[in-house]
């Protein structure tokens, strides 16, 4: 059965176009907590969570939606490769294909359904996007929400077939980062194992990461698996705490914020994901994941009530605030920046929980950025900075207006900063920037 499942499905040629930007494959270098491109470039992941759009989209709806993100500076997108339940069809997708024949899951792959997948993955390699691309998502629980109990059926045989099958399909498509897994630790890891055995054995330097149950990084559970490359965060918590504790454990693996609330979930709004993506950058991750409802779901089934449909939740607040993000970050060296987890620069009104203030320095110390949840002020060490005079500005997260901190610049000393009192769109959250006067060169 399994040799039936290999044969069924021609693999085609779908090479990437490199449209600038980032030049595919990324590759994890010994000593750098990022990924490179092909280049050797500093790679930062500026996600959003689009779980759904192979399954609950037709190809111009998916091109409406990736050309959207690539507009807004987004360059990675997290995708279901099959979708369970959270589409209109599912498992079909909007066309009626279900993945695979004959209700036979995870035997014999319906090619109509694939090739469908094969339009959207070549659209965003088009655009740029790294594709994080789950094979098969578990589900919550490993309940009827993902694939556990049908992998569980269909035994490990078979799923290392259908690893080969989709590894072999899209080893052309250099822009993919595997995701095993799926906000499940999984009582067989046998299962998901063989799926991501048999796509490194067809596509050997693919990178892969897992998306495991809340508050549980992939090495905590995973350990050093062949396939696991890249690590990362899902917490529903202070992001800070969780990546401040997979970045300073020391395993010398790069990781990213892989999921937290989502906007226009459980309360959250544009301030909320905004904090979680600053307190995951500057406490050493090298990108993170933004998440929307219903843009996560799209049309289908989703956990949360929507209060918008997802072409509307395209300009929301906080993708807005996403496109501030990622102008701040490619004007700064941000590669160059450590932590400051040991409250060595931030000194006072770090705060605690959603409220805790967030630092990080560039190695040669000459550069330093805090991101403010509130703004009650802080205290920082500007001596950790290689000058003795510092340059101080405010950055607003909702606009990107920049203007110079009153005094500035400051003597090499402990120094109180408090920011405006609101930002542009009335909330307390700021970011402060501080560079030696006569700045040094910064170098990779």
């Amino acid at each position: 059965m399994a040799g039936a499942l290999l044969a069924a499905m021609s693999t085609g040629t779908l090479a990437c176009e490199r449209n600038g930007g980032t030049k595919f494959p990324l590759r994890i270098e010994s000593g750098k907590n990022y990924p490179v491109d092909s280049e050797g470039h500093p790679f930062f992941m500026h996600g959003d969570s689009a779980w759904s759009l192979i399954a609950d989209l037709k190809d111009e709806e998916a091109d409406l939606y990736l050309e959207d993100r690539k507009a807004r500076g987004f360059n990675t997108v997290l995708v279901n490769l099959l979708e369970h339940r959270f589409s209109r069809n599912a498992p079909a997708n909007a066309y009626g294909d279900r993945p695979f024949a004959d209700n036979g899951d995870f035997v014999v792959p319906n090619e109509a359904y694939f090739a469908h997948a094969d339009r959207i993955l070549q659209k965003a390699c088009e655009l740029g996007f790294l594709v994080l691309l789950a094979p098969a998502y578990l589900g919550y629980g490993g309940g009827d929400e993902g694939w556990y109990q049908e992998m569980a059926a269909a035994g490990a045989e078979r799923l290392d077939a259908y690893g080969r099958f989709v590894g072999r399909r899209y080893r052309r498509f250099d822009n993919i980062m595997w995701v095993n897994g799926g906000d499940y630790n999984p009582a067989d890891k046998d299962l998901v194992r063989a799926v991501a055995k048999g796509i490194l054995e067809e596509d050997p330097d693919a990178l892969g990461t897992v998306h495991g149950a809340p508050e549980t990084a992939p090495l905590e559970f995973w350990g050093h698996e062949p396939w696991l490359k890249v690590n990362n965060v899902y917490t529903h918590g202070p992001v800070y705490a969780s990546a401040l504790r997979e970045h300073d454990i020391g395993r010398g693996m790069p990781f990213f914020l892989i999921e937290s609330v989502y906007e226009f979930e459980h309360g959250a709004d544009e301030y909320r994901v905004r904090i979680q993506a600053y307190q995951a950058i500057l406490s050493g991750a090298f990108g993170h994941l933004y998440g929307n409802n219903p843009i996560w779901h799209f049309g289908g089934l989703g956990v949360q009530r929507q209060t918008m449909q997802w072409k509307e939740a395209l300009n929301s607040p906080g993708a807005k605030s996403m496109e501030v993000l990622i102008t701040f970050i490619s004007s700064i060296k941000w590669w160059l920046l450590e932590p400051d987890s040991k409250n060595r620069l931030l000194v006072d009104g770090i705060g605690k929980e959603m409220g805790r203030a967030v630092a990080a320095m560039a190695k040669d110390g000459s550069y330093a950025v805090v991101y403010m949840p509130g703004n009650e002020g802080v205290t920082v060490d500007l001596a950790q900075l290689s000058a003795t005079s510092v340059h101080a500005r405010w950055r607003d997260p909702t606009s990107g207006e920049v203007t110079d901190v009153e005094g500035s610049p400051f003597k090499a000393e402990r120094t109180a900063f408090k920011p405006p009192e609101l930002n542009s769109r009335g909330y307390p959250d700021w970011i402060l920037e501080l560079m030696p006067q006569d700045p040094v060169e910064q170098s990779q």
